[in-house]
């Protein structure tokens, strides 16, 4: 949407500074001066770094003006009293003036994947707007709001948790009219009180949705289904099981691990196919249709539509080596529920070498770490993984369950070491799986295997 100074100053109780010959109108709202687009309006965050020393960068790359909350010399800005909070009040803002509806996702894992289809889905008929990334925090989903055209149908916005009451402060700003919850795991535990503070919080957006509204649940998550009372909107379920709302059914993988099945709907039924890796991908894609069939796209162009969608980032991307090494790419984040796929699609992958599993901690697991990552060592060995590098001191129960299931096991403490070790192992013929929680940048060893920068 369009944002002149006046408006964002009336809506956050700024005031306008700097230069004003012209008054620069911008085109949503960006918050990373590197990757800022022209013409958007640069938000001085204050995080890891201070936003506010680079405004010049965000000019010079083309920023319209910036969303300060100290004072920036030479530069036409908005000073707010607080930058975060000024988002927040914006976002409320733009939703206020959409006359479309919002998507909100959410869940353990899968919430991007299920948005990348969701926005594709919808976009085979409708003017469609969803984040490029994932933005699902209370930064994110306003930058969302405001990045959406004025003649927008559907905005699609991803919703993360780390706290209770998380999801229910991002429905307070976008106010979704159909909820997708992905399923309902442990991701997030340590801060949210084990697998029942977890679907507690991921609930939220059940709650939030008008009687009118639409929930899109997986049939194959128990207790996504034991919620569902939570809400008194339409509920539609996806899954495995003949008792679906929507069926998804003869879910196989060719040889790159990309994804074939039969999608049975209300709306029509037939086979789909996914350019997406990985027969988890079945689910998320399923979930994407029905939001999208739900809103009145036919069946058809929903189907083409996802064979062409692309997933973000680092997400069971199939990446080549120089030395003939096949690299699967999955080193965004890691869940149980994700990383248990992860190695059984890795296990599904026809090389003639090994399969190496380059494994790190997952993080923010608190009291249910060691089990958890000792399920996924165990899975681990009952998919007869050659060679498992187990990233990390957390990572210890998976090398132990592992080890125990009869795999090879090599222990390291962090990414570097995790990336001499396999460039020295992996061979030709050979695939690699590369997976791990965001915080050990477990990128760096994509990125030495196939010789890119760490770039997603």
């Amino acid at each position: 949407m369009e944002l002149t100074r006046a408006w964002v100053s009336e809506v956050t109780d700024g005031s306008s500074a700097g230069p004003a010959t012209i008054e620069p109108v911008g085109i949503g709202v960006g918050f990373d001066s590197r990757t800022l687009r022209s013409g958007e309006v640069f938000a001085a965050l204050r995080d890891v770094r201070d936003g506010h020393e680079y405004v010049a960068a965000a000019h010079e790359r083309g920023a319209a003006f910036s969303i300060v909350d100290r004072p920036v010399a030479g530069y036409p800005v908005v000073e707010v009293a607080d930058v975060r909070e000024a988002l927040r009040r914006l976002g409320n803002a733009a939703r206020d003036q959409m006359t479309g509806r919002v998507v909100g996702i959410t869940g353990s894992v899968g919430k991007t994947s299920t948005k990348d289809f969701t926005a594709a889905a919808l976009g085979a008929a409708l003017v469609t707007h969803a984040a490029p990334a994932s933005f699902n925090n209370d930064i994110g989903v306003p930058v969302t709001l405001l990045g959406a055209p004025n003649d927008v149908d559907v905005v699609v916005v991803e919703m993360g948790a780390r706290f209770a009451g998380n999801i229910a402060d991002l429905c307070a700003i976008a106010r979704p009219d159909i909820g997708v919850i992905t399923n309902m795991g442990i991701t997030h535990a340590e801060h949210l009180g084990g697998p029942g503070g977890v679907a507690a919080v991921k609930g939220e957006l059940l709650e939030a949705l008008p009687p009118d509204g639409v929930a899109v649940l997986s049939a194959d998550c128990v207790t996504s289904l034991t919620h569902r009372e939570r809400t008194l909107a339409r509920v539609i379920t996806v899954g495995t099981e003949a008792t679906a709302d929507v069926a998804v059914e003869d879910v196989v993988v060719d040889a790159e691990l990309r994804v074939r099945f039969r999608l049975r709907t209300p709306w029509g039924s037939g086979p789909v196919a996914l350019a997406a890796r990985g027969a988890h991908q079945a689910i998320n894609a399923a979930q994407a249709a029905t939001v999208a069939l739900v809103a009145g796209v036919g069946f058809d162009p929903v189907v083409a539509a996802l064979a062409s969608a692309e997933v973000t980032g680092w997400r069971m991307r199939l990446e080549q080596s120089p030395s003939g090494v096949v690299v699967l790419n999955d080193s965004y984040n890691a869940s149980p529920v994700a990383m248990e796929a992860a190695v059984e699609a890795l296990a599904a992958f026809p090389v003639s070498g090994r399969h190496i599993g380059v494994l790190g901690e997952m993080r923010e697991l608190g009291e249910w770490s060691d089990e958890q990552h000792a399920a996924v060592g165990r899975v681990c060995a009952r998919t007869h993984l050659d060679v498992l590098i187990a990233v990390g001191p957390a990572a210890a129960p998976l090398a132990d369950a592992a080890t125990a299931g009869g795999v090879t096991v090599h222990r390291v403490a962090d990414a570097a070491e995790a990336r001499e070790l396999v460039c020295d192992l992996a061979g030709p013929g050979d695939a690699v799986l590369v997976k791990a929680s965001r915080a050990l940048g477990l990128e760096v060893v994509v990125a030495a295997l196939v010789g890119t920068e760490a770039v997603a």
